[in-house]
């Protein structure tokens, strides 16, 4: 259910996607270009609107549209700003896992309470039948090793939630005659690790341009699917409870089961239409360029009225954003002109990322054709947050 359909009054877990990178692709899984990401200041934006004008928010889960695991700087800063905002509500996170093992202590920290695991397999060889690729780091691995890595991150992550407090969650999509029959292995080894739950989602095919997984389509909906679900709920069910989820498996930020959100309807925030934050700055036409003032050259950390220079990102030859240059910035003490030279001088970008400003230089900047974002965090990630992910030319696919 979405926010513009529910009442004020009915409890909502809402979804926040603030990630913007992937670090997986299912095979089966169509485009999946153009999703909102929120920043971490949109999102707690958008839940004090929503508290504003009256909505009952149960719990909250950070997911999509990558993998919030992928960008874990923004989603701790996240989990800590909701935090704040609601110190009484139910946060958790949907991931595949990847690097949970070593974030899990400071997810628990700052808040999260669950973990929502997105499981397709135990077995490394069926892994690399789900998924097109696997990146655990900053590279793409051979599928098979990929594959044994994910398998083994995602064991880890289990453990390592438990021994930090977190409850954990199961989230499994079935694809018939891929991973159907291994789903009750999957149900008892997260059992033996420390699951407390399970969820399966019926994978549906998107018509997108990813290829249809290669079984009979009557194996794909209807009285077939649904005899297939059964039976596979009841073996899993020895092992874990099991919830049933027959929202689209795009393995990303779809609603989760009710054992993570009680009675709660489940709400995602790019979709809705009664509570919406305002939109990022987007590229346009000769405004390329993102500019943003760094102390260290890896964080946005800077008051703009304390930068001498400013970074200025933006697209390669191959499409990913990169470190175009560093420009100086006009000297302090020329008043207002200061921020019209500045606008003046970053005229190729189309937004100025800083920790921290004025309401004067802000108003001048904009005016003359530069918005300012303030923002914190990891300059990598946040340059991806505002060029959707750092996609690469060609076809997209949806990415868990």
């Amino acid at each position: 259910m979405t926010a513009s359909a529910a009442t004020h009054t009915t409890p909502q877990t809402v979804l926040l996607p603030v990630s913007a990178r992937a670090n997986t692709c299912i095979r089966f899984s169509g485009a999946d270009r153009g999703k909102a990401v929120l920043s971490p200041e949109q999102a707690v934006e958008m839940l004090s609107q929503m508290l504003a004008q009256g909505a009952t928010i149960a719990a909250v889960d950070i997911a999509g549209p990558g993998d919030p695991l992928a960008t874990p700087e923004v989603t701790l800063r996240t989990l800590s700003m909701v935090r704040a905002l609601l110190p009484e509500t139910p946060l958790s996170v949907t991931t595949n896992g990847m690097g949970a093992a070593a974030l899990a202590a400071s997810l628990a920290e700052a808040g999260a309470g669950r973990m929502n695991l997105l499981v397709n397999a135990v077995d490394p060889l069926i892994t690399s039948g789900i998924y097109a690729w696997i990146r655990p780091g900053t590279r793409t691995l051979p599928l098979p090793e990929a594959a044994r890595t994910l398998v083994e991150e995602q064991a880890a992550a289990v453990r390592a939630c438990c021994d930090a407090g977190m409850k954990v969650g199961i989230r499994t999509t079935v694809f018939p005659e891929t991973n159907d029959a291994h789903v009750t292995t999957i149900a008892a080894t997260m059992a033996a690790l420390g699951a407390e739950d399970m969820t399966l989602v019926p994978y549906s095919p998107d018509d997108a341009d990813a290829p249809a997984l290669p079984v009979p389509a009557e194996k794909l909906g209807g009285a077939m699917m649904d005899e297939l679900m059964d039976v596979i709920r009841s073996a899993a069910a020895c092992h874990l409870p099991v919830f049933m989820d027959n929202a689209p498996a795009t393995n990303s930020s779809a609603a989760f089961s009710t054992a993570a959100t009680g009675t709660a309807s489940a709400c995602s925030a790019p979709q809705q239409a009664q509570w919406t934050a305002p939109a990022l700055p987007k590229p346009a036409a000769g405004k390329p360029n993102v500019a943003l003032v760094s102390s260290n050259g890896m964080d946005v950390d800077m008051h703009l009225g304390q930068a001498s220079k400013v970074l200025v990102y933006g697209p390669r030859e191959d499409g990913l954003p990169c470190l175009l240059g560093v420009r100086t910035a006009p000297e302090a003490g020329s008043g207002d002109s200061r921020w019209a030279q500045l606008a003046e001088m970053l005229h190729d970008c189309f937004v100025l990322l800083t920790a921290s400003a004025g309401s004067k230089p802000k108003d001048i900047l904009s005016r003359n054709g530069l918005p300012v974002l303030i923002t914190e965090g990891e300059i990598g990630s946040t340059v991806d947050l505002l060029y959707g992910g750092g996609k690469k030319g060609g076809k997209g696919k949806k990415r868990s």
